[in-house]
């Protein structure tokens, strides 16, 4: 009988947290109480207790409550103090899963109007990642991403601005919210934009639409990689492209099954994906709502999917690889990987 080793020792990369997602319960409460800020009776109620709340965005009006939580935790951001323990705190929950990389997803426009102006706000953020990163030796490095509810005009501005700090932490153009909303296609130029500059394109697609949204992010953003992706499981000539091209796809199993893309996690069709040889990276996408962070992945992946540590292993070498970290970070983290199998 194989051995059971602990994933949170797996080293691995971290490719799917989104900024205000990735905070602490306790940290929004205490925010909230310091500013004067009432959340959402629901929003208290889960954070209070411990169990996160109770979700289904695969219709409109669950969204639109989704988008109300989010919103509210994202309220309690207000000052630069707020923003570099928001970072901080991820890095430090990153470290304990046994993350070794970082890229945390951020739209700098929803914290402008409090940090002084969208150049200021990218600005703080760069500099917690950069402080963090430094101060725990995780690897962090930032995705600016537009949201696909607002015009493409503003993408294109957030495009430019992503490459302008391409040399301070910025390594990828996102695209996210619901993308059952707006046209893939509509947003190119920023995606253009963002790749002629080197920039990973990584847009949402194929979590609560099928999976012609996954074809949309390769055929429309040359996507690089795509975040969720899950339903590209239905299209079995979709996962050979994805396959073929070793596109990345950012699955977030416990946020699936947290918005009813899938009833259990049992659904989650990571076995279909990762048979077919469709890159894989594990992620937790917004832990605070969703109430499990990036070791709980790959736990739902051996105890729901029956993935053995040799397959949790190549699960962690495929969120390596798809990373923009240097060359000799991937190294590293993946001589790690074959340790942990070995130990």
């Amino acid at each position: 009988m194989e051995r059971v080793r602990d994933v949170s020792e797996l080293p691995k990369a971290h490719l799917h947290l989104h900024f205000t997602g990735s905070m602490r319960p306790s940290t929004v409460l205490e925010l909230a109480d310091k500013y004067g800020v009432r959340l959402p009776d629901a929003l208290t109620d889960a954070l209070v207790g411990g169990e996160p709340p109770r979700l289904r965005a695969t219709d409109e009006r669950g969204w639109f409550r989704f988008q109300r939580l989010y919103d509210a935790a994202r309220s309690c951001l207000r000052e630069p103090e707020d923003i570099q323990r928001l970072v901080r705190e991820a890095a430090e929950e990153d470290v304990r899963d046994g993350s070794g990389w970082l890229e945390i997803q951020v739209d700098p426009t929803s914290y402008a109007p409090r940090l002084g102006g969208l150049i200021p706000a990218l600005e703080v953020i760069l500099d917690a990642v950069e402080t963090t990163s430094r101060e725990t030796g995780l690897g962090m490095r930032v995705l600016v991403a537009a949201n696909r509810m607002k015009h493409p005009l503003d993408a294109r501005t957030l495009a430019r601005l992503a490459v302008r700090y391409a040399d301070r932490g910025v390594v990828g153009f996102g695209l996210s919210n619901d993308e059952r909303r707006g046209m893939a296609r509509d947003f190119d130029r920023a995606f253009g934009i963002a790749r002629e500059a080197g920039l990973l394109s990584a847009p949402h697609g194929g979590e609560l639409a099928g999976p012609s949204s996954v074809r949309d992010c390769l055929d429309d953003l040359g996507a690089n990689r795509v975040g969720h992706g899950v339903r590209a499981a239905e299209d079995p000539r979709l996962m050979k492209r994805l396959a073929d091209r070793q596109v990345t796809c950012e699955v977030c199993p416990a946020s699936n099954v947290a918005l009813g893309v899938y009833e259990k996690p049992e659904d989650v069709p990571l076995r279909t994906l990762f048979e077919a040889g469709v890159p894989l990276a594990l992620g937790a996408d917004d832990p605070l709502l969703f109430g499990s962070r990036l070791a709980a992945q790959y736990e739902i992946a051996r105890l729901h999917h029956g993935f053995t540590d040799t397959e949790l292993a190549e699960l962690a070498r495929q969120s390596v690889r798809g990373s923009a970290a240097p060359e000799d970070v991937k190294a590293k983290l993946l001589a790690g990987v074959d340790e942990w199998l070995v130990s």
